[in-house]
């Protein structure tokens, strides 16, 4: 069977690999997905829970010398640039795109000095015929990105409205959310200042940053915050599992008292 050609906005790019179709073995269960990376190509289901293994590749709590791997999630509106992002943080790439259709997919791998993690980013449709279909892909998500574009108020609307879905999906602390404000080189358009976004972002205790994937600014720390909450929070998790599973030593025999002697 032929894999069908989709109007995404991996079009004209590399190695695309594009896929949907309920129940079609190896593909996403409500959607099209396609691949950016030539030769990093791992197929997951988003609609399962959790996260199932890929290609034997850990996840969270890999063995020494592993990556942990990580499912993060970009979620917004349409044209606020979530696929911009991912392409100028994966492949320092920028170009003007097509809508996306369904999800698409990348992986990338990040050096935190110490210890390393590798992110399956997952780049989820921002029309709103797609909205509860791109529900199955972020579950089972470590981490996501509610971007909106800082030029338009009704897309910080919406990533509030995105931010309301994930707490429905997962418990409180469960995943790394982060507020991204993209498009901050329109700055004479803009009509959500950087003081709205980061009040929204402190009551709801969330990361927040602004950005922009068409000078490449701060586009890099954006991923690079997510993955560093993520390694800490990992790392209390296995502080926490080490404390848990530790033999249980006495460090002193009690002590005998004085017995009353019937001689």
């Amino acid at each position: 069977m032929a894999t069908p050609s989709l109007p995404g906005e991996g079009a004209g790019l590399p190695h695309d690999q594009k896929w949907g179709g309920k129940g079609d073995p190896g593909r996403g269960p409500g959607g099209p997905c396609d691949d950016r990376l030539s030769g990093l190509l791992e197929v997951t289901r988003p609609g399962e829970h959790g996260m199932a293994q890929l290609n034997g590749v850990p996840r969270p709590g890999a063995a020494p010398g592993q990556p942990c791997v990580f499912k993060l999630v970009l979620l917004g509106s349409g044209s606020v640039g979530k696929s911009s992002l991912a392409l100028r943080y994966v492949k320092n790439d920028f170009k003007s795109i097509l809508p996306t259709v369904g999800c698409a997919f990348f992986t990338k791998v990040v050096d935190l000095g110490a210890a390393s993690l590798k992110f399956e980013i997952w780049d989820t449709a921002g029309q709103e015929k797609y909205h509860s279909v791109c529900r199955l892909y972020f579950r089972g998500a470590n981490a996501a990105l509610l971007v909106y574009d800082v030029t338009r108020k009704d897309s910080f609307c919406k990533a509030q409205q995105w931010l309301k879905d994930l707490e429905e999906e997962f418990h409180s602390g469960e995943v790394v959310v982060m507020l991204v404000g993209n498009k901050t080189d329109l700055e004479e358009e803009r009509e959500v200042t950087l003081e709205e976004g980061k009040e929204f972002a402190e009551s709801k205790g969330l990361l927040f940053m602004e950005t922009s994937a068409k000078l490449n600014y701060q586009v890099t720390e954006v991923f690079s915050a997510v993955a560093r909450e993520l390694s800490r929070r990992e790392e209390s998790k296995e502080g926490q599992r080490r404390r848990r599973d530790a033999p249980l030593t006495l460090s002193e025999r009690p002590s005998l008292r004085g017995r009353c002697c019937a001689h």
